[in-house]
Formats: C-alpha cells, sequence, structure tokens
C-alpha cells in the first residue's frame, strides 16, 4: 500500500465522518426548530384569550365612557346654568345696591337740608319773636 491509497481511505473516513458530524447536527438543528415551532405555537394559544379579553375590555371602556359622555355634558350645563343664575343675582343685587345707595344719599342730603331749613327756620323765628 503506497502513501496514497492511505491519505484516501484516511481521507474517505474524514469525509464519512465530517457527514454523520454534519447529519447530527442538523437533526439538533431540526429539533430546536422544532420546539422553537412548539414554543410559537404555546404561546399563540396563550395570547389569543388575552388579545380576545383586552378587546372585550376596551370595547366595555368605551361603551362606559360613551355612557358618561351625556351625565358629564348635563352637569356642565348645568353649572354653567347655576353660574348665569348666580352672575345675573350678582348683577341685580349691585344694580340695587347701586340704586339704594343713590337714593339714600340723595334723600339724606335732602333730609339734612330740610333739617337745616327748619333749624334756621326756628332760629329766625325765635329771634324775631323775642
Amino acid at each position: 500500500m503506497d502513501v496514497i491509497n492511505i491519505l484516501t481511505i484516511i481521507l474517505l473516513i474524514a469525509a464519512s465522518a465530517l457527514c454523520f458530524a454534519i447529519i447530527i447536527y442538523l437533526k439538533k438543528i431540526t429539533n430546536s426548530f422544532e420546539e422553537l415551532r412548539n414554543e410559537f405555537q404555546s404561546l399563540s394559544g396563550e395570547i389569543k384569550p388575552l388579545i380576545n379579553s383586552t378587546t372585550e375590555l376596551s370595547k366595555k371602556l368605551n361603551t362606559i365612557s360613551e355612557g358618561l359622555k351625556e351625565p358629564v355634558e348635563k352637569t356642565k350645563e348645568i353649572v354653567n346654568s347655576v353660574k348665569d343664575r348666580v352672575d345675573k343675582i350678582l348683577e341685580v343685587e349691585e344694580k340695587i345696591r347701586g340704586g339704594v345707595e343713590g337714593s339714600v344719599s340723595g334723600l339724606i342730603k335732602n333730609l339734612s337740608s330740610v333739617a337745616n331749613g327748619v333749624s334756621t327756620f326756628w332760629k329766625t323765628f325765635r329771634r324775631n319773636n323775642q
């Protein structure tokens, strides 16, 4: 046997070993991908109910928020109505206060003028009668 035959046999044995190693590693890679696929399937099975419940929750929250819009609008209208009425009452109060103060001050001036006139009249009348 010469060296070329020995090297050829070694090369064939190494190639065969390499093929077996490739087959074993391909089997391991295939098993890993299969496990990954199984994990994705189980995760997908668990996510579907979560998505469904989240969708239902979202629908319920939308329904609740739609139901709350009308009472909130009514409350805003009531608050605005009360505010307007209070503003009107305050305006009327200011008008009354301004009118009463003007009238009362005019009345007081007139009464003090009449009192001064009567006082002067009595002083003059007493002087003349004495």
